[in-house]
């Protein structure tokens, strides 16, 4: 079975990348320097990291990295990105086309794949519209999400993030210096996140308490004069907030500083269902961190009082925090989200489950 799995980066993780990669002209090389930082690992096929030489990898919307792969196969340089990643199928001689990007290659772009790509899946756990004609298979984790696809004609199937087993040095860890840590998006679709984060940024009187926010584009403008005023105030955070405020980590540096942290907050955004379960909790549960949630419908292993604690309303975020804290739990729960997650979403079972659909 040769698989081809496309992915894509974050604007925010652009920076770091770029540093990363400095100097490094080759296509392999690049590539081997991105799986090595662990972006996005949760969502990459066990035969990716395994260097199966029938799976091939890339990230359609990197431009420095699909560039390189160009020049060195004879493309010229005004290909466009989409070209470049039909080049490389076709190049592969591709079976599955796996696909984390649907947004930016939905069906005008598996139309024009070559009718050696037998299956065609798309993964998408977020909000929005888009074309799923063409796809074979629409997968993620949420029940309700999946419902949204299914409604605009698309088949779809459960599939889920899995643990990285990079994280089990760090969960190993129980020396900690950060008592609580967030780290995720501040924009105006954050509305709910913000007043958790605000009532929980309340601690840091006592506690040591880091947020490290990937910030919309207009909260600057927010935080001068003008953003008390109109939609501004939507994106300007509270002072509370900003005193706990860090710039954004992606890849191992997330890596170290979950590795300090004995409890992650985790809040869902605005326009999410009641499902949960998002990438941030594998992450941290997979790190030996106390996950502190707010209330949904989870995957078996995330459960409230065992492998995870769970909180209703904003300042019940602080509270169970502040009492976990106190007693020391959330070593022990930490411990046993960690098992619970390596055990139940592991690298293996994960493509194992792909195989099922594929």
């Amino acid at each position: 079975m040769r698989l081809f799995q496309n992915s894509g980066i974050s604007p925010s993780y652009r920076t770091r990348l770029a540093g990363l990669v400095a100097g490094i002209r080759g296509f392999d090389q690049q590539k081997e320097v991105f799986l090595n930082d662990r972006y996005g690992a949760a969502h990459i096929l066990l035969p990716v990291y395994a260097g199966n030489p029938e799976a091939f990898f890339t990230n359609g919307d990197d431009e420095s990295l699909q560039r390189a792969w160009a020049l060195e196969h004879g493309l010229g340089e005004h290909a466009s990105l989409a070209d470049i990643l039909l080049a490389q199928i076709e190049h592969h001689k591709t079976d599955i086309f796996y696909n984390l990007d649907p947004f930016r290659y939905d069906a005008s772009f598996v139309r024009r794949l070559p009718a050696h790509v037998k299956r065609k899946i798309a993964w998408r756990a977020a909000p929005g519209k888009i074309d799923f004609s063409g796809y074979d298979l629409v997968v993620c984790n949420f029940p309700s999400m999946r419902k949204i696809w299914e409604e605009q004609g698309a088949r779809t199937a459960h599939f889920f993030p899995a643990h990285d087993p990079e994280l089990d040095t760090v969960a190993a860890n129980r020396d900690r210096d950060i008592d609580v840590l967030f780290f995720g998006g501040y924009s105006r679709h954050h509305q709910r996140r913000r007043q958790i984060l605000e009532a929980v940024a309340g601690l840091s009187s006592r506690r040591r308490v880091v947020f490290h926010l990937d910030l919309s584009r207009y909260t600057p403008l927010a935080e001068t004069p003008l953003g008390w005023f109109g939609p501004l105030r939507m994106v300007r955070r509270p002072s509370a907030i900003r005193a706990v405020s860090a710039p954004p980590v992606f890849g191992r540096a997330m890596y170290e500083q979950l590795g300090r942290a004995k409890i992650v907050v985790n809040a869902s955004i605005d326009m999410a269902g009641p499902d949960r379960g998002n990438m941030r909790c594998f992450e941290a549960m997979g790190a030996g961190t106390l996950l502190v949630s707010d209330s949904g419908i989870y995957p078996a292993p995330m459960r409230d009082g065992e492998t995870i604690a769970v909180y209703e309303h904003p300042h019940d975020a602080a509270e169970k925090i502040e009492s976990q804290l106190d007693a020391g739990s959330w070593d022990e729960i930490g411990r046993a989200g960690h098992r619970a997650i390596r055990e139940e979403f592991s690298k293996q079972r994960q493509f194992e489950r792909f195989l099922e659909l594929a």
